[in-house]
């Protein structure tokens, strides 16, 4: 059995309104089911690893073969609940170690 690549993806959200993990989450399922479906969301394995409403950071985890979708999916986000919001990568990396060394060196 080959082993599940893995990447990490820091995110802020750029908006005036805060959001909880759910509704950020809903928001990605969403825009990925949209522009792929349901097998193409299926093939993603998004999951949520942290979360920081205050500093509106977020940290995603994914299948490294579908990066190119998630991305893709999180720049159509315009809105969550009806207000403005984008979302933006600061950062990809194979590791959390690395991701968060990335994160603190911006």
């Amino acid at each position: 059995m080959k082993r599940v690549k893995r990447r990490y993806l820091a995110l802020t959200i750029d908006s005036r309104e805060a959001y909880g993990s759910n509704e950020f989450m809903n928001a990605v399922w969403a825009a990925v089911s949209r522009l792929y479906g349901e097998y193409g969301a299926s093939r993603t394995g998004l999951s949520l690893i942290g979360y920081n409403g205050e500093r509106k950071l977020v940290i995603l985890r994914t299948v490294h073969t579908t990066l190119g979708m998630v991305r893709t999916a999180l720049a159509s986000i315009t809105k969550i609940e009806g207000k403005p919001t984008a979302v933006h990568v600061l950062a990809v990396s194979g590791t959390l170690k690395a991701l968060h060394h990335k994160i603190d060196r911006a």
